[in-house]
């Protein structure tokens, strides 16, 4: 009886499937969701549409439609109704046709590929330091690069004399921005063999360090640029002016003939070292190091073909009105009259606000339909319908996009971004690596990551890209693009990842 009602059991066990909700029945049937509403269109509403039109094509059908309209062409009165509804439907169309936004291509881009003479160890660092600081400044120094997540060489311009900090330290500046300026450049130019007399727009970005004649004015002058060239040139403003720089330009070239426009992400840590014992300014000396980016974009329709990608949204958030975001990033002096860039405590939550702001605007237009729906109802649920313990809806971004490069503004920022973003490992890894091995760029940060990526072979046609960068002011911006073709791996020799993306990604 025992073995019968086993046997039993067993039976039952194998007629009967387990319905038991697992992790990945859970992801099946919210895979099957999103896919149904998102191709809704396609699915349903496009079959019923046609469906309810069949019987219109009917031959029977279309010969009565056909003698009904000569009918009433008879009639002068009608004629001219038809015939001026017919002009103002043609003109409507012409008109938006004629007024419909351009479509700005980025064609290529080059990170600055630095010397190798440059690299700059933790030690030799110290060892600098150590003749400007005091013992607790220095102690707290080495305690910061630990944590830092940074390796223990990075690249760091120390000027033809190699001391610290430089006799003079607007020379040492205007050698470090001239030779990122003209490397990074002289790149793009080579990948695309666009003449410069072909670029109508150049705009520069770099926060700290503003010489006269500007280094946009520098550009011109090197490449030797038509006399109606627009320039312009972004200071002050922090990591999010690469992203501030991608806005200024799509906005110039909406109203520009056919032209290209070069913009020139770069920054000149050489130029703002802090020497005194303040430690909340001690952390851009730590923080920030040499590089930049110089990114070519095109409003040429024909310019498609041969562009990487095309760029779909821009959005910033700018939180100054707020006296603690505002603060929070601040160049002022100290006690002893040394200047200095002042990182606050409340950076991190800061940036956390001002994340949450940029991504409540920018959902609307980037996530899809099905996600949407799921938090509006989570909203209505909360709001309306008052239900207990339900908590807010956080929209998935991974669906929206298939890279994210993410200001590597430092260990703790992108920690906080992972955390509201809810993204993985690999799609943390292009922004991790890039402070690892080149610290925090500044607002050339998030190119070196879609360098890593590229290196990498993610790019695919149709990948969506979101850059998201933060700035002193307190500012957050957003730049979408979309990959016009797969990217190789091997097509980039002027890539700095190239001859070492064999050795990532590295455990930090």
């Amino acid at each position: 009886m025992a073995a019968e009602k086993n046997n039993n059991n067993n039976n039952n066990n194998m007629r009967q499937p387990n319905f038991l909700p697992t992790s990945k029945l859970k992801t099946h049937m919210k895979n099957i969701y999103h896919y149904v509403i998102s191709h809704a269109v396609h699915l349903f509403i496009f079959p019923a549409v046609l469906s309810s039109a069949v019987p219109y094509f009917h031959p029977h059908q279309i010969t009565q439609t056909l003698t009904q309209l000569c009918t009433t062409t008879n009639n002068p009165s009608s004629m001219a109704a038809a015939a001026a509804a017919l002009i103002f439907f043609l003109s409507y169309c012409l008109t938006k046709f004629l007024n419909r936004p351009k479509k700005i291509y980025l064609v290529d881009f080059a990170c600055y590929n630095h010397d190798p003479s440059f690299s700059v160890s933790r030690a030799t660092v110290y060892q600098k330091l150590s003749g400007v600081l005091s013992p607790d400044s220095l102690a707290f120094t080495a305690k910061v690069m630990e944590r830092s997540g940074v390796c223990d060489s990075t690249f760091l311009y120390l000027g033809k004399e190699g001391g610290f900090p430089p006799e003079s330290a607007f020379s040492c500046g205007r050698e470090e921005a001239e030779t990122v300026v003209c490397g990074a450049v002289g790149d793009v130019l080579a990948k695309t063999g666009v003449d410069p007399t072909d670029i109508g727009v150049v705009i520069v970005n770099i926060s700290t360090f503003n010489p006269v004649p500007s280094l946009s004015a520098m550009i011109v002058n090197r490449y030797k640029m038509r006399e109606d060239v627009l320039t312009f040139n972004l200071g002050g403003m922090g990591c999010s002016a690469g992203v501030i720089a991608v806005d200024l330009a799509r906005r110039l070239l909406q109203g520009q003939g056919d032209t290209y426009a070069l913009i020139m992400s770069v920054e000149s840590p050489t130029a703002s070292y802090y020497v005194g014992d303040d430690k909340s300014k001690l952390l851009s000396n730590l923080l920030f190091r040499m590089g930049g980016a110089a990114i070519l974009l095109s409003n040429r329709p024909s310019d498609r073909r041969k562009s990487k990608y095309e760029l779909t949204h821009t959005l910033r958030t700018h939180l100054g009105a707020d006296d603690r975001a505002y603060k929070s990033v601040l160049q002022q002096v100290d006690g002893t009259g040394k200047l200095g860039m002042s990182i606050s405590k409340d950076l991190i939550s800061v940036a956390g606000d001002a994340l949450r702001s940029n991504i409540t605007a920018l959902a609307p237009s980037v996530l899809p339909i099905s996600e949407q729906l799921i938090f509006a109802a989570n909203l209505i649920a909360r709001k309306v319908l008052k239900v207990k313990g339900l908590r807010p809806h956080a929209p998935d971004f991974r669906r929206a996009f298939e890279h994210f490069c993410i200001h590597a503004g430092g260990k703790a920022v992108l920690d906080e971004v992972e955390k509201n973003l809810k993204l993985t490992k690999w799609d943390m890894e292009p922004s991790r690596m890039t402070l690892y091995r080149y610290s925090n760029t500044s607002s050339s940060s998030f190119w070196y990551e879609l360098a890593y990526a590229e290196a990498k072979g993610r790019i695919k046609k149709g990948d969506r890209v979101w850059q998201i960068a933060f700035g002193s002011g307190f500012k957050c911006g957003s730049g979408v693009w979309r990959a016009v073709r797969t990217i190789s791996p091997g097509e980039d020799d002027y890539n700095p990842w190239t001859l070492v993306i064999h050795q990532f990604p590295i455990d930090v």
